[in-house]
């Protein structure tokens, strides 16, 4: 019987025309791979990057500890996209963008920003960019003392109220109650008590604030005239209840020595006149002279705190000399945050703040006052979820103060701000600003290469900070992001503070 035959599969043969077809596909692919990665001497031909000889590179040697930081890819991460754009990462093309707010618990303790730059490198128009942005978040943009008029139209467009301080424009009353006025005495008797001595010891606290001022006393009130202020100003509100008592009437209660002021002092006759001479004097400064109009009245345009926004704009102080405009940025601002603070314990506001305090450096040399403004402020933000952007050129603002005690208080300030954003600056600076947040040897030199100039200008008609626009953000202990800013068509008319270049400084 024969055996069925064994079934076997073909095997697969290759022909010439197989391997052709292989080989032109390999080819094709070389090409392909060349024309997308370029070869280890570059490419050749016209316009092409080919070099005659290769670089052999660097070799570093060290332990793995060190020789990590030679790891190519030394970009921090980038910040959540969340909040106020700032423009673009100067290295990556990186939307880089800020949230102050959000970022509490997250990557910050705090929501304070501390924004420091050379003049005209455009600091303001950041500020202004985040009011607006964040005014759109729902919170209230505060601006409680405008040296130089320069957010009117921004809190107007967005429907706000501005309010001016000046000679035939406006006066203030240091001693106002803000919303209090028309609800304290409808309160049960327990609680007006309580307000009305909370009410009386801010009145107090400002009044000490612009006795400070060279044109009040010169220096803080020692603590017999402050005893003094504080029964004169409690006996003139008593003696207009319903209506807010003003500086000439706390003048005239000292100057009548009622009772009860000449037993707290335990004074009369001539040791009384002795005790309150110069206080007295120092009141009738804060009237008189270079202030007269400005606080020896009752309030002429009250806080609107229904407004989407407010700005109490001051700029009309400026032609009055720095001590005046001093004078006017502790009120304004004591009256503001002060009026604020009462609506928001009384239950009538509940709205967050986006409060910036520009042009600091005047207000940490016009003395203690607007010091202790800015500490109590800067220390409840975090509490009242607020946004503090303390703007300044320089660190060398806070030396600028007469005691060890206020300094320590303005370092205090940048201590509470976890997040800095710094514009153009010299070495001298940054080596100032390495002390509070620690700044890399190419971080120093990116932001002190912005403060000087490539160029003059004059062949080309512009006059332009070179850095303008252009800031590092440093958040916490992260590596710095470097962003660059550009405005749009509204901001540049909203933000309008440079006449020369048309954009914010």
């Amino acid at each position: 019987m024969a055996k069925p035959a064994r079934l076997q599969s073909p095997r697969h043969t290759t022909t010439p025309v197989d391997e052709g077809r292989a080989r032109a596909e390999a080819q094709a692919e070389d090409r392909r791979r060349r024309r997308l990665f370029a070869p280890r001497s570059g490419w050749g031909g016209r316009f092409g990057g080919r070099v005659a000889v290769e670089d052999t590179g660097t070799v570093y040697t060290g332990p793995s500890t060190q020789a990590a930081g030679v790891y190519p890819f030394l970009l921090g991460a980038g910040l959540p996209a969340r909040g106020v754009p700032v423009g673009r990462d100067v290295l990556t093309g990186e939307l880089v963008c800020i949230d102050p707010a959000g970022w509490v618990g997250r990557l910050t303790t705090n929501s304070g920003v501390w924004v420091m730059s050379q003049p005209g490198a455009g600091k303001s128009a950041l500020v202004k960019r985040v009011l607006l942005f964040y005014s759109a978040f729902g919170y209230m943009p505060v601006v409680p003392g405008d040296v130089k008029g320069e957010y009117t139209s921004l809190i107007r467009e967005l429907g706000g109220s501005v309010i001016r301080i000046g000679t035939g424009t406006g006066r203030l009353n240091p001693l106002d109650s803000g919303p209090l006025k028309k609800r304290v005495h409808a309160m049960p008797a327990a609680e007006r008590t309580a307000l009305l001595e909370v009410l009386n010891s801010r009145r107090l606290e400002t009044l000490g604030a612009l006795l400070a001022t060279k044109h009040g006393l010169g220096r803080v009130a020692d603590e017999v005239q402050r005893s003094a202020l504080t029964c004169a100003v409690q006996l003139a509100a008593d003696a207009a209840p319903g209506d807010d008592p003003i500086i000439p009437d706390v003048i005239t209660v000292l100057r009548q020595a009622p009772e009860p002021l000449r037993n707290r002092l335990a004074a009369s006759g001539d040791g009384y006149a002795d005790l309150t001479r110069s206080v007295i004097a120092g009141l009738d400064n804060l009237v008189s002279g270079p202030l007269q109009g400005l606080f020896d009245g009752p309030t002429t345009h009250p806080l609107d705190i229904a407004a989407p926004a407010v700005s109490v704009d001051i700029s009309p102080l400026r032609a009055r000399g720095q001590d005046v405009l001093s004078a006017g940025m502790i009120a304004t601002w004591a009256y503001t945050y002060a009026s604020i603070d009462a609506a928001r314990t009384t239950g009538l506001m509940n709205r967050r703040l986006v409060l910036p305090l520009d042009e600091m450096w005047r207000a940490l040399r016009s003395g203690p006052g607007l010091v202790d403004a800015m500490d109590s402020i800067t220390r409840l933000s975090r509490g009242d979820g607020d946004v503090s952007l303390l703007v300044t050129h320089s660190l060398l603002d806070s030396e600028a103060l007469p005691t060890e005690e206020d300094r320590a208080k303005a370092r205090g300030l940048m201590d509470r701000c976890d997040t800095w954003i710094i514009g153009a600056s010299t070495e001298e600076e940054l080596r100032r600003v390495t002390g509070k947040r620690q700044l890399t040897e190419q971080e120093r030199s990116m932001i002190a290469s912005w403060s000087s100039a490539t160029s003059t200008g004059l062949d080309t008609g512009e006059d332009v900070h070179p850095g303008r626009g252009k800031f590092m953000i440093k958040v916490g202990g992260r590596p710095g992001l470097a962003a660059a800013s550009e405005l749009t068509a509204t901001e540049v008319r909203l933000y309008h503070t440079d006449p020369k270049a048309g954009v914010g400084r």
